[in-house]
């Protein structure tokens, strides 16, 4: 088995070597957790600290199950410290929650020893993301720019706005809605997908034709245009 790679057992100080060794073995298990996310990603840009994060993280849950071992004062001692630190990251996609736990698992794992869960358990995890990637369960849809604009809250006729959006997009999905000015207008941000051929250009020229719009901003993969 893979533990018998090392010959010290998790005890109150571990050796130099054992120390290099599981934090290694972390950084490079949270390291492969993170590229498999990156290629796995489907949206107009990933967050870089998200993905820093999830390479960290592995490296701190390894020295903290170091530096507990096998004793009960010190797992309470840092459980308490722990306890001070308050986590108010709210993610909006589960599937990052997941990939942040699987790192998390990792470090654990590798800082308790067990290298056969902490590699195995990584491995799997990845190819399951890569083979839920590419089948039927996978994303349909594929968006390649927000657009965001306000409008009044009242007297629009929103059906000339769909009709430019059906005509330029292939796909668009209303994303969120909001008020702002005190109620007077209303933001919209929308996920698009232009049709083959169109340049977002040409939406935003459609979009100028539109009464009473204000503060449009369109990000996509390559630029950011504001009108």
């Amino acid at each position: 088995m893979l533990e018998s790679l090392t010959v010290q057992s998790a005890v109150e100080s571990p050796g130099f070597m054992s120390l290099l060794y599981v934090s290694t073995l972390s950084f490079v298990l949270s390291t492969i957790l993170a590229v498999v996310y990156i290629k796995t990603y489907r949206g107009l840009s990933y967050s870089r600290n998200y993905v820093q994060s999830v390479v960290l993280i592995s490296i701190i849950a390894a020295m903290v199950i170091q530096a507990v071992g096998d004793s009960l004062a010190r797992g309470i001692g840092i459980m308490a410290a722990m306890a001070i630190i308050r986590f108010r990251t709210n993610f909006k996609d589960p599937r990052d929650t997941l990939f942040l736990f699987a790192s998390l698992a990792a470090g654990i794992s590798a800082g308790a020893y067990a290298f056969s869960v902490a590699i195995l358990g990584t491995l799997t995890f990845t190819l399951a993301s890569i083979v839920l990637y590419f089948s039927p369960l996978g994303p349909k849809k594929y968006f390649d720019g927000m657009l965001r604009f306000s409008l009044p809250s009242e007297g629009v006729d929103n059906s000339r706005l769909e009709t430019i959006m059906r005509e330029h997009c292939r796909a668009f999905s209303l994303v969120t809605i909001r008020e702002i000015e005190q109620g007077k207008r209303m933001d919209y941000a929308y996920h698009i997908k232009l049709r083959k051929g169109i340049r977002y250009e040409a939406l935003l020229e459609r979009l100028k034709d539109l009464e009473n719009i204000q503060q449009v901003n369109l990000l996509m993969q390559e630029a950011t245009v504001d009108l």
